[in-house]
């Protein structure tokens, strides 16, 4: 067989190794290649304008192939420096020329290109590649964060809306709309204690239950709902004492709003304007001192009084036997907390709702007594009570819930719980506005992911270039050092194992 058509295959990582052992090359070939590099770098520094140069110098280590280029180009833009010898006179080709010719020496070109090959192969095209794919992988992470914050934020802002519906306000000035709603409670409970008079027959029926069972023993039951059932949502003084107050003067309620929050008000630390109310808790006497005295005149003090007959007209006014009411009721002015309504009041609003979870209790077991009883028909004192049908029953139960579901709402809890407890308000108000504050972080960080995974694109696009630019020269340098050590071989082929076919 004939040699020549055998080909020469040299695996990649012992391409250097087989050339120092078929003495192509020298063991210490590094240390000659230092001069060389030298002097392109030199060589480097003075070159003519020219776009082929321009391509050859960018994006690449200077090899010995590309000087041979470059002495091409220079053959042509410095082909008046050629004299009649053919020598050129540039000194520009003088210095590329002794580049190469160093560069042929004991093979310097062939174990330095086996080097750059080696490289390019191993790590510069394999990093360049994961460089990129952790660009690419940097986007998609971005994209699912991004997505992840967005879908955060909506939550958040469902989440704020729903709380502002909930409370029954717009949410642009939080803590203001909240205190302007308390001006609607009042309505409100009068509405729910209006709605309390068909709970009429379920009391009843608890009442009749209870005489029959207690006997004399028995005491009033739901007071406070039967009262409320009766008379509406009264006063707390009304519901104590009998009578309704001849003025009500309730307690100013304090609450502090933001300066930008007030809408412009009058009103200093927010509180509610209650209009020409004197909440000072004191009766004005006209023109008395402040501490609430009657004023008599040009008595200084009150004197022990003449029981003798004859006081002598001159003695006192006409008007000298006043009548002053005592404290007992407060002179018929409901003050403080005797002056909030029944379903306003805490204290009695809880017992309100005490008393409506007793009743929907009795309705309860009674109607489960009911179904066990129809179902049985077993003899007990209870079945010998007149009671309702189950249809009855069932109908009283779910007025009751609908009763217990109206005050205890939680819209109206709210608002009852910001009227009557300052730091309520502040901890409700921070709630929601940490709400919107998340909104904000979460949309921030949204365009922070969006603008992150911007960049890693941009670098991405300006890597992938620069990776195509090295495989071609890569494919362009193993197939000149096959072709120089198939020079040295009398033309057999020669092929390198595991270089950029394999990539």
């Amino acid at each position: 067989m004939d040699e020549s058509n055998i080909p020469i295959d040299i695996n990649i990582g012992k391409l250097q190794d087989w050339l120092v052992s078929r003495r192509h090359v020298s063991k210490e070939w590094q240390k000659n290649i230092i001069p060389i590099r030298e002097k392109i770098n030199n060589a480097i520094q003075d070159m003519p304008v020219h776009n082929d140069i321009a391509a050859l110098l960018s994006g690449s280590y200077i090899n010995f192939f590309h000087c041979q280029k470059i002495i091409e180009i220079l053959k042509e833009t410095e082909a008046d420096t050629k004299n009649l010898f053919g020598r050129y006179g540039s000194q520009r080709m003088k210095d590329w020329l002794d580049v190469v010719k160093n560069y042929e020496r004991d093979n310097l070109y062939l174990a330095e290109a086996a080097q750059m090959l080696a490289r390019n192969i191993s790590y510069e095209i394999p990093g360049l590649k994961r460089q990129i794919t952790k660009e690419e992988q940097i986007q998609v992470d971005c994209e699912k964060k991004k997505n992840d914050y967005l879908k955060s934020e909506g939550s958040a802002k469902t989440e704020f809306l729903n709380s502002c519906k909930q409370l029954g306000i717009k949410g642009d000035k939080i803590k203001q709309e909240l205190v302007e709603r308390l001006q609607e409670l009042p309505a409100i409970y009068d509405k729910i204690g209006s709605s309390l008079k068909p709970l009429r027959p379920s009391i009843d029926l608890y009442s009749a239950f209870t005489k029959y069972i207690l006997g004399d023993e028995a005491s009033e039951v739901l007071p406070l709902l039967q009262y409320v059932v009766e008379h509406g949502n009264t006063t707390v003084y009304e519901w104590m004492y009998g009578e309704a107050p001849l003025s009500v003067e309730p307690d100013p309620i304090h609450i502090e709003v933001n300066e930008e929050q007030q809408g412009g008000g009058d009103q200093e630390g927010g509180a509610i304007d209650f209009g020409g109310l004197d909440t000072s808790g004191e009766i004005d006497f006209g023109d008395g001192d402040a501490g609430g005295e009657i004023d008599w005149g040009t008595i200084d003090t009150v004197p022990e009084l003449d029981t003798s007959p004859d006081f002598g007209a001159e003695s006192l006014p006409d008007d000298s036997f006043i009548v002053v009411e005592e404290d007992g009721l407060g002179g018929g002015v409901a003050r403080g907390t005797e002056a909030l309504t029944l379903l306003d009041n805490p204290k009695t609003r809880n017992q309100l709702i005490d008393q409506l979870v007793e009743l929907e209790s009795f309705l309860k077991m009674r109607l489960h007594e009911t179904h066990i009883s129809n179902e049985s028909q077993s003899f007990s004192l209870i079945q010998q009570l007149p009671t309702e049908s189950s249809d009855a029953l069932a109908a009283m139960l779910a007025t009751v819930q609908d009763a217990s579901r109206a005050l205890l709402a939680p819209e109206i809890a709210h608002l009852h719980n910001v009227k009557h407890s300052n730091k309520y308000v502040d901890v409700l108000t921070a709630q929601l506005q940490q709400k919107l504050v998340m909104c904000d972080k979460m949309s921030s960080l949204a365009q922070r992911e969006s603008e992150r995974r911007l960049a890693a694109s941009e670098r991405a696009a300006e890597l992938r270039p620069l990776l195509t630019r090295l495989v071609e020269r890569t494919v362009e340098l193993q197939a000149n050092i096959e072709k120089e050590i198939s020079k040295k071989y009398k033309g057999r082929t020669v092929n390198i194992i595991g270089g950029v076919k394999f990539l």
